[in-house]
């Protein structure tokens, strides 16, 4: 299985490849997957449920960059707006997934307090990012969800 950064090389050019992997949310996703990589180690194997939270956090963490991978390759409004929705969502749920290692007995719990953290910093550099998203570049969005502002989901692709 192919990770986040193999699919990143596989997708990209060297010019374009180095542009994203310097994007400071990008390198702070990184930091969070290693870390979570990390913590996942100390996670016992014959836990079925521990596994289960494993899986999910790990999923979550790969979102971080993988999903800014998607958004920087998409470059249009409407696409990066929907990654950046999945990115939120799975740093969110990382967010609160202590309470389930903490619930199934997971003895270095308190590990978790780095990951928590790193999403803090990693949400600062979000904000800032999404904030730069070109809102002139877009296709309209027919469900009404990833359109930039004043645009609306019945406007014809043409009103700008």
């Amino acid at each position: 299985m192919l990770n986040p950064i193999d699919i990143f090389n596989l997708m990209f050019e060297n010019e374009d490849q180095l542009k994203i992997e310097n994007l400071p949310i990008f390198k702070k996703g990184e930091e969070i997957l290693e870390l979570v990589f990390n913590i996942c180690d100390l996670i016992p194997e014959e836990d079925e449920h521990l596994q289960m939270i494993k899986g999910l956090i790990l999923e979550d963490a790969m979102q971080l960059t993988g999903k800014v991978v998607a958004a920087e390759g998409g470059d249009l409004y409407d696409l990066r707006m929907e990654s950046a929705a999945i990115i939120r969502k799975a740093a969110c749920d990382l967010m609160v997934q202590n309470h389930s290692l903490e619930m199934f007995g997971f003895e270095y719990v308190e590990y978790y307090t780095m990951i928590r953290n790193l999403i803090e910093e990693y949400r600062i550099l979000f904000i800032e990012w999404v904030a730069g998203f070109d809102k002139s570049n877009y296709i309209v969005d027919r469900w009404g969800l990833f359109n930039p502002p004043g645009v609306g989901p019945f406007d014809s692709e043409c009103d700008f």
